[in-house]
């Protein structure tokens, strides 16, 4: 039996943070992590199959933020602006994403005179009922299952109101040698405080009394602290009882495991294809289409596989494919091999490709189905009605023994980002040195 101070359950960014908090303060740590890697939903392929620095889940620095910036000044890694043109591509035609919806200053009008919170579609429906606002409607649902990767039914007014009013025109980054750079620069200091850090070992369940945890993996491996810390993602909370993953506590702490169903938790599926060239910046291909792609760092659509965008700065050979929301659901349970044709299949009706003809042109392809991978079960976190009460309680611990962290515990202006994961595990570790 291994006997620590702090045990944390989950080896991605927010468990990762509060181990390095934890360890650099002296306290001794063990982070059991259920995978054979670190990094949870950062992943980044170095070199693999034509792929060099590609990134399966977490990508974009979102601007200037706090702990990203100093751990990745700590750490000594570079990183470098990602920005070009936004396109749309509809009926046949590609334009420049810098249309303003018709109805938008009347929606930013009636978000902003909400006076009680209310489901995204509910708002809809209830102030944008008109057949002259569907397009609206549908812009607005796009944009929440696309970008917060939600659910307009449960996805909170007031979160987009607060999105939309906070949005800023920051540069997004990308780290030179990848998000895991940084996961691999945390791993590295955790172990050299003393922190040990064991992959491949699942948990269990987790027995607990004030002062007093112990945790059995599902190899039958025992650990025991005095305090426990359970980094583990939302969609793991929200997984149904026989999904991989799931963790038994005891005893059992319902009014937690209730607030944690009251959160939201997003879905997302993400495809990266390796092509033979950069086929969309060849003149040829796009100017009939009504536009010239060179500068083109994303492009919208209404196909299948909606979004894409490309490796500006860089002129790379490589497209990511992203589907988001309630149709990340429906193509969740696809396998890798059809969600691969899907998204050619929309590649090809906009670039008026013959399918097969563009499948030749692939070097190599990855799927990154999140909503389907055990330890996962989905993307990040989006706030729901419920999610102020029920963060209220789920940052109290647990008679200082329970904590919980994950980017799901943030609240602030970069939710849903590894800056929120950062943040979180960093918080609960401070707060157990105080």
């Amino acid at each position: 039996m291994e006997n620590t101070d702090v045990l944390i359950i989950g080896a991605g960014a927010a468990g990762l943070m509060a181990a390095y908090t934890l360890s650099k303060a002296g306290k001794k740590v063990v982070v059991l992590e259920a995978c054979n890697r670190t990094g949870g939903r950062i992943h980044t392929l170095h070199n693999a199959s034509f792929f060099n620095h590609a990134e399966l889940g977490a990508e974009f620095v979102h601007g200037d933020l706090p702990v990203t910036s100093d751990l990745l000044k700590k750490a000594q890694l570079t990183y470098h602006a990602a920005s070009g043109q936004m396109w749309h591509y509809s009926n046949g035609q590609f334009k420049q994403e810098n249309d303003i919806t018709e109805g938008w200053d009347e929606l930013i009008e009636q978000l902003h005179n909400l006076e009680h919170d209310l489901p995204l579609n509910e708002f809809l429906q209830q102030y944008f009922p008109d057949e002259s606002h569907q397009k609206l409607c549908e812009s607005v649902r796009r944009y929440a299952a696309g970008y917060d990767t939600a659910d307009p039914e449960k996805l909170s007014a007031f979160a987009m109101r607060n999105e939309w009013e906070s949005e800023d025109d920051s540069a997004q980054y990308r780290i030179d040698n990848g998000y895991c750079s940084l996961i691999n620069y945390l791993t590295g200091e955790i172990k050299h405080s003393g922190g040990q850090i064991f992959l491949n070992a699942a948990v269990n369940q987790v027995t607990w009394n004030t002062g007093t945890v112990n945790i059995i993996t599902t190899d039958g491996d025992t650990y025991e602290a005095e305090k426990v810390i359970l980094a583990i993602p939302l969609g793991v909370w929200q997984a149904s009882p026989k999904a991989k993953g799931k963790i038994t506590i005891q005893p059992e702490i319902p009014n937690h495991y209730a607030a944690l169903q009251k959160l939201g938790f997003g879905s997302i599926v993400k495809i990266l294809l390796q092509f033979d060239e950069a086929f969309w910046e060849n003149v040829d291909v796009s100017a009939p289409l009504g536009g010239k792609l060179d500068n083109a760092m994303f492009l919208f659509s209404d196909e299948k596989v909606p979004t894409w965008w490309t490796q500006l700065p860089q002129h790379s050979s490589l497209l990511t494919g992203w589907l988001g929301g309630p149709a990340a659901v429906k193509l969740s349970g696809y396998t890798n091999q059809q969600i691969m044709h899907e998204a050619v299949a929309s590649l090809a009706h906009i670039f008026n490709y013959d399918v097969e003809v563009l499948k030749d042109k692939l070097l190599t392809w990855h799927v990154a189905n999140w909503t389907a991978e055990p330890y996962v079960y989905g993307s990040y976190a989006y706030d729901t009605v419920h999610t102020t009460e029920s963060l209220k309680l789920l940052n109290k611990p647990i008679d200082s023994t329970l904590y919980f962290a994950g980017e799901f515990m943030y609240q602030g202006p970069s939710m849903g980002t590894v800056e929120a994961a950062l943040t979180s595990g960093r918080d609960v570790a401070e707060h157990m040195l105080l």
